[in-house]
């Protein structure tokens, strides 16, 4: 087949430092390139004169769920630990049959955000994260020809679905035990560019990581312990000390998939569900813990 020809990208891949590729994603945007338009006038000329300035290089997102190989995940764990590691690699783009049919080829990668999707114990649909990655530089080049390989571990990935999970919060392991839903949260690291010099892109720099506010819910029957303990912390001012909990993810044969735990946290709000008489849901609190950090673990695929 002509490379010339049209084609659906079915499939794309990630090669970081090199390597082979190191996962499929379920979806990939941005990565683009354009230019900031610079307008100057000359004196009382009316006539505005443009021009264009500096490239700026669009931040990379990828959905991604668990059938990605272990190099990835090793970068997510060092995003949680505050190590701004950069990568160079590519995106791939493959068509139906896995041949390369285009490149984009970046540098000096770091992972910016991380989006942990909403887990529900009734929903039975396969969960995904979403990774936003900022680059320095990006190439677009064509495939090269050979096909795209597949990642070990991707004929056997475990399949991970919004139900399947535990969450756990120390000193109240009783009242956790039928959470039913975990809200979606990002954690983030903000990035700050550094122009300097003759150089036309600027370098990006990490700063501090923001690590979110964690919702969740249990029924209104288990939230006695929550609501004691919002009151002594919240309503009275006591300082029982940081709860410590984790969360933690599993295929469908009940086979750990990562575990995220959480330090330094406390309960800020304890929210009951709105009341309607025509509902035959059983009703829910919501129950919201800040955080001071976090650290991810991946179970290596078997």
């Amino acid at each position: 087949m002509p490379q010339t020809r049209s084609y659906a990208a079915a499939h794309f891949g990630l090669e970081l430092d090199g390597s082979d590729a190191v996962g499929l994603f379920r979806s990939i945007e941005g990565g683009g390139v354009r230019a900031e338009v610079m307008t100057y006038q000359n004196g009382g000329n009316y006539l505005r004169m443009r021009q264009l300035g500096k490239p700026k290089f669009e931040d990379i997102k990828v959905q991604v769920g668990m059938a990605m190989s272990q190099p990835f995940y090793n970068w997510i764990e060092q995003f949680f630990e505050g190590h701004a590691v950069r990568k160079t690699g590519a995106i791939v783009a493959a068509d139906f049959y896995y041949n390369e049919r285009a490149r984009r080829e970046f540098d000096g990668a770091m992972i910016k955000e991380l989006t942990f999707p909403k887990l529900d114990a009734s929903d039975k649909n396969a969960a995904y994260m979403s990774v936003g990655i900022a680059v320095e530089t990006i190439k677009f080049l064509p495939g090269k020809p050979q096909k795209l390989p597949q990642p070990k571990g991707f004929d056997a990935q475990k399949l991970w679905t919004a139900c399947n999970f535990s969450f756990r919060l120390d000193g109240f392991d009783d009242a956790c035990k039928r959470v039913s839903k975990v809200d979606s949260f990002t954690v983030k690291q903000n990035v700050i560019e550094y122009h300097m010099g003759g150089v036309r892109a600027p370098i990006k720099t990490s700063s501090g990581i923001d690590f979110p506010t964690i919702a969740f819910y249990v029924p209104e029957a288990d939230a006695d312990m929550f609501t004691a303990h919002a009151e002594k912390r919240v309503v009275k001012g006591d300082v029982p000390g940081k709860l410590h909990g984790q969360l933690q993810t599993f295929d469908n044969e009940r086979r750990p998939l990562f575990t995220l735990e959480f330090a330094g946290a406390d309960i800020l709000s304890v929210t009951p569900d709105r009341s309607d008489s025509s509902s035959e849901d059983i009703k829910q609190v919501k129950v919201e813990l800040y955080t001071e950090g976090m650290k991810f673990s991946y179970a290596t695929l078997a």
